[in-house]
């Protein structure tokens, strides 16, 4: 492999022009081509990176011998199509989240992948993320004790997305930072939600899951808040951590809080709780860019041929509980098993 890894952006929408900026500026890394189907991108593409091939034409695209990776920045409709085609030329991949459609088309791509000896991995950029990688350490500490519930609030007014409803839109986010930090999987789903501008799709919605051994995690979404929130509590035995993605000055925050339950041996249907209350601590966290970092750690994994933090088995297991929340919000908030629960 050239010491200089090719990157091709199929995609120069919302989130492509922040991924053409981190790619080429990335040490032992080369922006080689963008694609889009958009005119107006792609000419916006041509200024931005003048030395860069800008092209209407994918198939071209993969064929670029000085391409090693493509990186899918479209809506999630294409993410499969696009992401086989570059698999099956060969190319390592990197695919905006949601990882796929529906869990087959997830499942299809990771053995596409190991047939081709490809790595694929999955855009769940608030796992780079300093608050993130601080509450990760702390949880693998065991600094919280056992984990009793996660609790998170992702909500704002606005953007209406016309493909996908809002748990499609926002809970990859929130769905990939809890499987990265728990380490387990749910064993069941239910949704509730209603329906605002776009009568056939959610715009407010509550994601509710259940684990095996009594954790649970609970998610309000929402285009049509008047205020933006980015909150999550995460609740253990020992200690509680609060998460607030929008405080500038101290993201997290690790509450010495909880109670204590103690028998009454007067009476057997009776229990104490007792309350404690200790110090609250705001660890000091990395300061950067969160994209930065993960395509930093993309090139680096192909390079080494290593295994990626968020690989395509991590993005299928977000894709298994987006299907599982369309089913229940079909069903009224019906509980629905995980396959393989």
């Amino acid at each position: 492999m050239s010491s200089t890894i090719g990157i091709g952006l199929v995609g120069f929408g919302y989130w492509g022009p922040n991924l053409a900026r981190n790619f080429s500026t990335l040490d032992g890394c080369r922006l080689a081509a963008i694609c889009d189907l958009d005119k107006n991108r792609r000419e916006a593409a041509q200024r931005a990176y003048p030395s860069t091939t800008v092209t209407a034409d994918y198939a071209a695209l993969l064929a670029q011998p000085d391409i090693q990776a493509v990186v899918i920045a479209t809506p999630v409709a294409h993410h499969f199509r696009l992401a086989m085609a570059a698999l099956s030329a060969g190319k390592d991949v990197l695919v905006e989240k949601p990882f796929t459609q529906t869990s087959e088309q997830g499942r299809q791509l990771i053995g596409q992948a190991e047939r081709m000896g490809r790595i694929i991995a999955v855009d769940h950029t608030f796992l780079f993320t300093g608050a993130v990688l601080k509450i990760k350490e702390l949880v693998d500490r065991h600094e919280l004790g056992d984990l009793l519930y996660f609790d998170s609030v992702r909500i704002n007014l606005g953007l209406f997305q016309e493909d996908v409803n809002v748990i499609y839109d926002l809970a990859p986010h929130d769905l990939s930072i809890l499987m990265h930090l728990v380490g387990t999987d749910p064993v069941a789903v239910r949704a509730m939600g209603s329906r605002h501008g776009n009568k056939n799709l959610e715009s407010l919605a509550y994601l509710h899951l259940d684990y095996a051994d009594g954790f649970v995690a609970h998610f309000h979404f929402s285009w049509l808040a008047p205020v933006k929130i980015r909150k999550t509590i995460i609740a253990g035995t020992r200690k509680m951590i609060v998460y607030d993605d929008l405080d500038q000055t101290e993201k997290v925050k690790v509450y010495d809080k909880g109670i204590v339950v103690n028998p009454n041996h007067e009476s057997l249907n009776k229990i104490k709780v007792d309350y404690r209350t200790g110090d609250m601590l705001a660890p000091k966290l990395v300061h950067r860019e969160a994209l930065q970092a993960e395509a930093e750690h993309f090139v680096g994994c192909v390079r080494a041929r290593t295994q990626p933090l968020a690989d395509g088995l991590a993005g299928l297991k977000v894709v298994r509980v987006l299907e599982a929340s369309e089913r229940s919000l079909l069903a009224g908030g019906e509980r629905i098993l995980l396959e393989g629960a």
